[in-house]
């Protein structure tokens, strides 16, 4: 691995600017729709991310006000508060990237990569690469209402036959975006096959502005080499954070959970996802903290205790409405059934 990022010239540990902002190291956790929340990233900032990025917000119901939405955009304290908008006009993108900036956002990305239908259907996300022209028209505006640094998350293009990532970002750093992040697939990939971090490399000759590679970064390993082959500044990471909210920042520190074949100490795990239980009971309240913590506790156990991922345990663990009982098996199952997990 060491190899790997010399050949890159790439030290993920350094600090990078997007900006006016500099940013702790080069391990970003990516915005993603009901997975970083509050809760989430704080405790990937805490475990070391370098820029922890909000929930997609949908722009227009962010403007009317609506709680949901809200909610997304919060930013928990966090030191650098990133916060992803989402929208089909101009209008409503920038007055939510400005309501979001005087609600203290330090950063608002701009979704063009999710690849969701109930995104792509309104035209929003993703379905935005199909027209060129329009997508600079929404990056304009939100550039022209903010002060603070905007930039834009995109994937390779709509499909094979339509690669514009290039162009598209090119044009961006004309109007002032600050960062580009790159998903690796096309939209009409979703997240089958594999990452294909060489087609980055395209986007790397068009713009000299700071590049985030993302797809399939899960380890050291992988966010070297997916470095090594598009020419990115830094690497963002997704699902593999699902059940792991330490991993980016275990990528910048170079620590061993990031890697394949170590271990965390079981009172670690414990604590940790009793960390995030908390979080989540004190952000979203009691009945519906448990219930959307119950995707993480999933994920913890398939992740960490696999041998549990079938058991009476598990299934009393994400059925159960009483916080105490719920405590009470996660100590059970992560603090003492468990002699070693793997990260």
């Amino acid at each position: 691995m060491k190899n790997l990022m010399e050949k890159t010239n790439v030290d993920i540990s350094a600090p990078i600017k997007i900006g006016t902002l500099t940013c702790r190291n080069r391990a970003f956790l990516a915005p993603m729709s009901g997975i970083s929340d509050v809760p989430f990233r704080k405790l990937a900032w805490k475990f070391g991310a370098g820029l922890v990025f909000s929930e997609m917000v949908a722009s227009e119901a962010l403007v009317s006000g609506q709680a949901e939405m809200e909610m997304k955009a919060l930013g928990g304290g966090l030191p650098i508060h990133a916060v992803q908008i989402a929208g089909r006009q101009a209008k409503w993108m920038a007055l939510a990237g400005k309501i979001s900036e005087d609600n203290g956002a330090d950063l608002i990305d701009i979704n063009m990569g999710c690849p969701a239908r109930r995104v792509t259907n309104g035209l929003s996300g993703s379905a935005l690469m199909r027209d060129p022209d329009y997508a600079m028209r929404l990056i304009e505006a939100v550039i022209g209402a903010v002060k603070i640094p905007v930039t834009l998350k995109m994937r390779l293009g709509w499909d094979d036959q339509t690669i514009n990532a290039p162009q598209l970002a090119m044009r961006a750093q004309s109007a002032g975006i600050a960062m580009v992040s790159v998903h690796a697939r096309t939209r009409c990939q979703f997240y089958k096959g594999s990452a294909d971090w060489d087609a980055v490399r395209a986007v790397r000759s068009t713009t000299n502005l700071p590049l985030v590679i993302n797809g399939d970064i899960i380890d050291h390993q992988t966010a070297g080499e997916a470095l090594e082959r598009s020419g990115a500044d830094a690497v963002m990471i997704g699902r593999a954070s699902y059940g792991a909210p330490w991993l980016a920042g275990a990528l910048a520190n170079q620590s061993p959970s990031a890697k394949g074949n170590s271990s965390l100490a079981p009172e670690s795990v414990g604590s940790i996802i009793l960390e995030h239980f908390e979080e989540v009971l004190l952000h979203y309240g009691s009945q519906i903290g448990i219930r959307q913590f119950r995707k993480h506790l999933s994920w913890y156990i398939d992740r960490l205790s696999a041998d549990n991922r079938y058991s009476p345990l598990r299934i009393s663990m994400l059925t159960s409405s009483d916080p105490n009982h719920i405590r009470k098996l996660i100590n059970q199952l992560f603090c003492q059934s468990i002699e070693t997990v793997a990260a």
